[in-house]
């Protein structure tokens, strides 16, 4: 049977929701364009994310920082040295794999359940892989090369000539543009803490196996939120937080049923975090990861003062006190958010012995809010309808379509 994934790559393309990148000149893997349709729901997706976290409230700011940062950056960040996959070789095939996704895909297909490969290290990983016997997908080799670190930033040069100088990375993720930023928005909107700073951009990472259409790409864009408050108040925003992003999936008529919390385990939480959970949607491959909501703690800021030399404190006047504020990131990638409103809307309808495919969106979202189809090409019918055309095309999203046998 084919599977909701592979019909909704054909529905995209066939309704000009999605196009492969590049197609003319044989494509580039994992590149997609979004069409006439997809933009429009793509666009509504961020514009309702924007109306509910920033235009309705008075705590959250918005931000467009940009791609290309001083590479000081990432260093602060720990992406230069830490921001990588460990990636091995078939030495028959020469196929490239993520060790733990192929590890991972093979003992879900296995149906094991009590090997982890959260926080496992290296050396853990290579013991699952020899002791499990996992092979090749392509050829069923079980001979494997050593794995090996591979970053996952993208990495250009700025400038006329290319040595080590110029070197500049594509961003990997919108939250730093936020944390530098941070003290900016401070003084110039006066906000007081807790408050939170909210920007939809472009982010690069170089996968190792990106797939499944559109929800692993190299090129996506990221809704990012990072909110500030006090150490003793993060517990609770992070509750909060995590709630409330469950709570506007919910608004946009995604159904409960495919939609679950998973907290990490000790293991598998970043160094820095003190708590993450992800809201995971049941994807036609499997449960995956849509939204993640980390209790980032005061890393990030901290990290940004000790190596640029800037002050990055909040001076707390109510309380008499100064800090490093703590923070709360909910971060979403806007394109597994549209995979997941097209997953979700896609319905087949028997209609007079034949079936129909019917993409349900909620109203909020609908790419075409009104459409104007006479039917008849008769001169006088479309001319009329035409006129209505006119009148609603500057209010709505609107179509107009001659209809006919």
């Amino acid at each position: 049977m084919e599977t909701l994934i592979k019909k909704i790559v054909s529905l995209c393309k066939r309704r000009g929701f999605i196009f492969p990148g590049s197609e003319i000149y044989g494509g580039l893997a994992n590149t997609w364009d979004y069409g006439p349709i997809g933009v429009e729901l793509k666009n509504n997706i961020k514009k309702e994310w924007w109306k509910t976290f920033v235009n309705n409230r008075e705590d959250i700011v918005g931000l467009d920082s940009s791609i290309l940062l001083n590479p000081k950056v990432w260093v602060a960040s720990g992406h230069i040295n830490n921001f990588y996959d460990f990636l091995i070789d078939c030495k028959t095939c020469k196929e490239r794999f993520r060790v733990d996704k192929l590890i991972e895909e093979e003992l879900i297909k296995r149906n094991i359940i009590d090997i982890t490969i959260f926080g496992a290290s290296i050396e853990k990983m290579k013991q699952i892989l020899s002791e499990n016997h996992i092979k090749c997908p392509k050829c069923e080799s079980e001979e494997f090369t050593e794995p090996r670190q591979f970053n996952l930033m993208f990495k250009t040069h700025q400038g006329v000539t290319e040595n080590t100088s110029t070197v500049v990375y594509l961003r990997p993720e919108t939250a730093q543009g936020i944390f530098l930023n941070f003290k900016n928005i401070i003084n110039t909107t006066r906000k007081k803490l807790p408050m939170g700073i909210g920007q939809i951009g472009k982010s690069f990472r170089n996968e190792i196996t990106p797939g499944n259409f559109t929800f692993r790409t190299r090129e996506f864009e990221q809704i990012e939120m990072e909110y500030f408050c006090s150490p003793e108040d993060s517990g609770h925003f992070y509750k909060y937080w995590r709630q409330f992003c469950m709570d506007w999936l919910l608004s946009l008529g995604i159904k409960k049923d495919n939609l679950r919390f998973r907290e990490h385990t000790k293991e598998e939480l970043s160094h820095y975090s003190a708590e993450t959970a992800d809201i995971e949607y049941n994807f036609s491959f499997g449960w995956g990861e849509l939204w993640g909501i980390a209790n980032r703690g005061c890393f990030d800021l901290t990290q940004h003062q000790q190596h640029s030399g800037e002050d990055m404190c909040y001076n707390d006047l109510e309380n008499n006190k100064k800090y490093i504020p703590h923070v709360i990131e909910p971060a979403l990638g806007v394109d597994r958010l549209t995979l997941v409103i097209l997953l979700d809307a896609y319905t087949e309808e028997e209609v007079n012995g034949e079936t129909r495919v019917v993409l349900k969106f909620n109203r909020k979202l609908s790419p075409i809010e009104v459409a104007v189809l006479p039917l008849s090409k008769k001169d006088e019918l479309a001319a009329k309808a035409r006129n209505v055309f006119d009148i609603i095309k500057n209010k709505f999203v609107a179509d107009f379509d001659v209809c006919w046998q």
